[in-house]
């Protein structure tokens, strides 16, 4: 069996990325790295056959190329994962993988390859809707007339005429997905207005057609509870591994 590892363009695996998006059906928070140049990608063929490609970006620097984040390989092929991964790491000379827990295939290579990971990242997705109601909350996009206090988020929450939260959706992922922030102001905080603002930034996401999902970091159990209390479940975890060299 030949393998080949082909440093390429990424229209040259633009329709294995697509399969690769489907299949898993999740969003996917490297997306942006493709669109945005700050990945490299790498095509498979196994004797001459397209079977599945690889990228790689900075862990840390986003001009580096030292982590792989995405691998993907055709149904059928996916029993020599663990032979091509290594062809592509030896060509790509990474030394890290990322990857989240819910990518089942570069998730067990991971496992496979890395004698330590760790959790960076809780992902959730939506798992129920919510009705809360705050008696003179008003849910609004911010106008041109709203102080900006450093905050440049799109949607605020107006309570009295003040400003006492914030939030938005970033849709710099894979379609159709919205990615969820807010912030509650110091003073007003344990008050509902975190978990108001999110649960209407989820139907504001419905009503542009997209799907509302989230993320935050491993240690936020403030976060974490908001977004669960929001609706949220978890639905996976970023992960990171050293990949250990290969005897």
């Amino acid at each position: 069996m030949r393998v080949d590892i082909i440093k390429t363009e990424l229209d040259e695996i633009r329709d294995l990325r697509t399969m690769f998006l489907h299949e898993n059906n999740f969003q996917f928070v490297c997306n942006k790295c493709h669109d945005y140049g700050w990945a490299d990608t790498w095509l498979f063929r196994i004797d001459n056959v397209r079977v599945g490609y690889g990228s790689v970006w900075g862990t840390d620097r986003r001009q580096d190329r030292d982590t792989i984040f995405e691998f993907y390989l055709l149904p059928g092929y996916q029993k020599f994962a663990s032979t091509i991964f290594e062809e592509m790491q030896r060509a790509c000379k990474a030394i890290w993988i990322e990857s989240q827990s819910n990518d089942v295939l570069l998730t067990t290579m991971l496992y496979r390859f890395c004698k330590t990971s760790f959790a960076e990242a809780i992902l959730f997705e939506d798992h129920f809707q919510t009705s809360f109601e705050i008696p003179g909350a008003i849910f609004r996009k911010r106008s041109e007339y709203d102080p900006m206090d450093g905050d440049d988020s799109e949607y605020v929450l107006d309570v009295g005429g003040e400003i006492v939260a914030s939030g938005g959706l970033m849709l710099n992922y894979n379609i159709p997905y919205a990615d969820i922030y807010m912030q509650t102001k110091e003073p007003h905080r344990e008050k509902g207005y975190a978990t108001y603002i999110v649960q209407e930034l989820k139907r504001t996401a419905y009503i542009m057609g997209r799907v509302p999902a989230a993320r935050c970091n491993i240690g936020n159990r403030i976060s974490q509870a908001t977004l669960e209390k929001a609706g949220l479940t978890v639905c996976g975890f970023r992960l990171k591994g050293a990949i250990t060299a290969f005897e």
